[in-house]
């Protein structure tokens, strides 16, 4: 059975399209079969790609995120995932506020699942220079790789 994740942050341009960019790369290398998939909890960007120093990260780690196009997270989403994973505390408050009764999706935080950053927030690169996006990177990966050991039985 193939399992699932979403990633949500504020606008789905940043930390979420970089942390599903991580878990894809994760999954390959560990020959994992898993759907993945990002959005955020607000509507500012919809229909838009990437930011273009998130999406020069990912590229230079290896995974090309100019096609994914930023979307809101929805009710059927609750459905759909087995994981939904906020990116920071106050997404993981609002997926709680609007996740419909009887869903499926576990939520957690996605810090959690690395030993030692339980409760820690990948901080929002968006105001930030290059190096934030560089730190996000990092902290989507350390995240990617523990949870997707997690979800495989690894780890």
């Amino acid at each position: 059975m193939k399992a699932s994740v979403l990633f949500v942050c504020l606008g789905n341009i940043c930390r979420s399209p970089l942390a599903e960019a991580a878990m894809r790369r994760e999954a390959e290398q560990l020959g994992l079969e898993l759907e993945v998939d990002s959005a955020g909890t607000g509507d500012w960007h919809l229909g838009r790609p990437p930011d273009s120093r998130a999406a020069e990260v990912a590229l230079r780690n290896g995974v090309d995120v100019s096609h994914l196009r930023a979307r809101r997270v929805g009710p059927e989403d609750f459905h759909r995932f087995d994981h939904i994973v906020a990116l920071d505390a106050q997404n993981l408050a609002d997926l709680e506020a609007m996740r419909p009764p009887g869903s499926k999706a576990e939520l957690s935080l996605l810090l959690d699942h690395v030993a030692g950053r339980e409760g820690e927030p990948v901080a929002d690169p968006f105001y930030g220079e290059a190096e934030h996006f560089d730190r996000a990177w990092s902290d989507v990966s350390a995240g990617a790789r523990s949870l997707a050991r997690k979800i495989s039985g690894t780890g």
